[in-house]
């Protein structure tokens, strides 16, 4: 319900960096949460969960980081938006792609769950921005509240729900996790420096690309696979809230202290 028709046309105002970004987003993290499955040997449910995380949109707190690291927030929203309307498709297709010997499922059944889940609450809250501004405004300052408080029922959701795998998988999915979601913010970052962005828009990509919509892995693998495949999921949708401010940080006080020296 933040999203206007503007922010539509925004994407037109920088088309470069908003391929590049979601390129990079649709490639890098992939490719990742590939590898990582490979280098650890993981068991087919535990690998799944991985590759869709890797495999999913960008996450919209990466916006709210973008913010906070003095990024370019109107490309982060861009970059959020884009990927997210793409997801229904590309989504489904990569994690056939990567995790196709160990899946058996429907691409037009994962691609109609996704546009369920994240297409059309964005196209409807767009709509009711757009038609009802008075009432989305008033409510908007609730809105985050809300979307935490899912959050945390969907993580919970998934310990209570596998627990016992928890338990023996936990410290190495939560390292894997580390890795996945590190590899991501620096392989975006140098990727954006490759193409000789600036450094708000290169520090908005690593971002982007390294937050993704676990919560929509999470869901998925609940759906699709098993409790045990989201565990991946949600250990990511807490993590990236962690290293994303983190790093937002580290952005902020490298800039203060370059201003510094500038003026010194």
């Amino acid at each position: 319900m933040t999203l206007t028709v503007d922010d539509f046309r925004a994407v037109l105002s920088h088309p470069v960096e908003v391929l590049i970004g979601v390129v990079a987003q649709f490639t890098i993290m992939p490719i990742i949460a590939w590898v990582l499955t490979i280098i650890f040997g993981l068991p087919p449910e535990l690998a799944i969960g991985v590759i869709l995380v890797g495999a999913c949109p960008g996450g919209t707190a990466s916006n709210v980081i973008s913010y906070l690291a003095r990024g370019d927030v109107a490309l982060s929203v861009s970059m959020t938006m884009t990927t997210t309307l793409l997801a229904p498709i590309v989504t489904p297709s990569l994690t056939y792609f990567l995790a196709g010997a160990w899946i058996d499922i429907s691409l037009t059944s994962m691609m109609i769950s996704i546009a369920q889940m994240v297409l059309a609450p964005v196209l409807l809250g767009v709509a009711a921005n757009h038609f009802f501004t008075g009432y989305t405004t008033k409510i908007q300052p609730v809105l985050p509240v809300i979307s935490v408080i899912a959050i945390v029922l969907l993580v919970g959701g998934v310990v209570a729900l596998s627990a016992e795998k928890l338990a023996t998988v936990g410290p190495l999915m939560a390292m894997i996790v580390i890795l996945h979601n590190a590899f991501g913010l620096l392989l975006g970052y140098v990727l954006a420096r490759l193409f000789h962005l600036d450094s708000k828009k290169s520090r908005t990509i690593a971002i982007e690309v390294g937050m993704q919509n676990s919560g929509l892995a999470a869901s998925l693998a609940i759906i699709y696979f098993s409790p045990a495949a989201a565990i991946p999921g949600a250990i990511f949708s807490v993590w990236h809230n962690v290293s994303g401010s983190l790093l937002a940080n580290f952005f902020v006080k490298r800039e203060t202290n370059e201003n510094n020296h500038l003026t010194a």
